[in-house]
């Protein structure tokens, strides 16, 4: 079997989760993205065996392949930057995560028309303030948020962010606890912002306490990414 152990981790990070929800006092549903970057078609299979029947990709060249020798139905989240041109690859995925920029926003609102129904995505933001993230910043998110409204081919459905990964535990659950702020600005634009998509394998516990209500998970599963 490919990823030994892979049950009792799985089974072991959804107790973890439980705790954390418990702690935070949020008392939300959260939902594990299983991050199968740089492993083979083999971990979405193992991962659906396990329970776990949403998958996240980075790269929509590696996705497109990798969903195209998969037999078991997960559900493909793209949480990597998507460059505008790839914009009819979304039509394999769920749910967009990194929806950084306003004309990224414009490109797939116009495939969204397109094909007669809505991108669900979430924003993305840099909080953590590092210029080699991408994102929105948090001082300009209501005036896109209220232009994000009048966009019918996307439909918002929360916020995507991460921690540094140099930060401490204060400035990560700083971080997160703006995560919520951002999506409170979200849903009082209008739009229908449930989702907290926060915390990876170094952090998901607080995460989950600050309110995530999607983590993202690869090397807590499966182990280091493949070379």
């Amino acid at each position: 079997m490919a990823f030994p152990g892979l049950a009792e981790r799985v089974a072991d990070v959804r107790s973890r989760i439980a705790a954390a929800v418990e702690r935070g006092g949020h008392g939300q549903q959260v939902t594990i993205v299983a991050v199968t970057k740089t492993h083979g078609p083999e971990a979405p299979r193992a991962a659906y065996e396990c329970g776990l029947h949403d998958v996240g990709e980075n790269k929509v060249q590696e996705a497109t392949k990798k969903i195209a020798a998969v037999d078991v139905p997960v559900r493909w989240h793209l949480i990597g930057h998507l460059q505008r041109n790839k914009v009819k690859a979304l039509e394999q995925f769920v749910l967009l995560h990194s929806l950084d920029s306003a004309r990224l926003a414009d490109a797939v609102c116009e495939f969204g028309i397109g094909r007669g129904r809505a991108v669900d995505a979430l924003v993305e933001l840099n909080l953590s303030g590092e210029g080699t993230k991408g994102g929105y910043h948090l001082a300009d998110l209501l005036p896109e948020a209220e232009r994000l409204a009048t966009l019918s081919g996307i439909r918002v459905r929360g916020v995507m962010t991460m921690a540094s990964f140099t930060a401490t535990e204060t400035e990560i659950r700083r971080t997160f606890a703006e995560g919520r702020e951002a999506r409170d600005i979200l849903a009082g634009a209008g739009h229908p912002a449930t989702e907290l998509s926060m915390g990876m394998s170094n952090d998901y516990e607080i995460a989950v306490e600050e309110g995530a209500t999607m983590v993202r998970l690869g090397t807590t599963l499966f182990g280091a990414r493949a070379k």
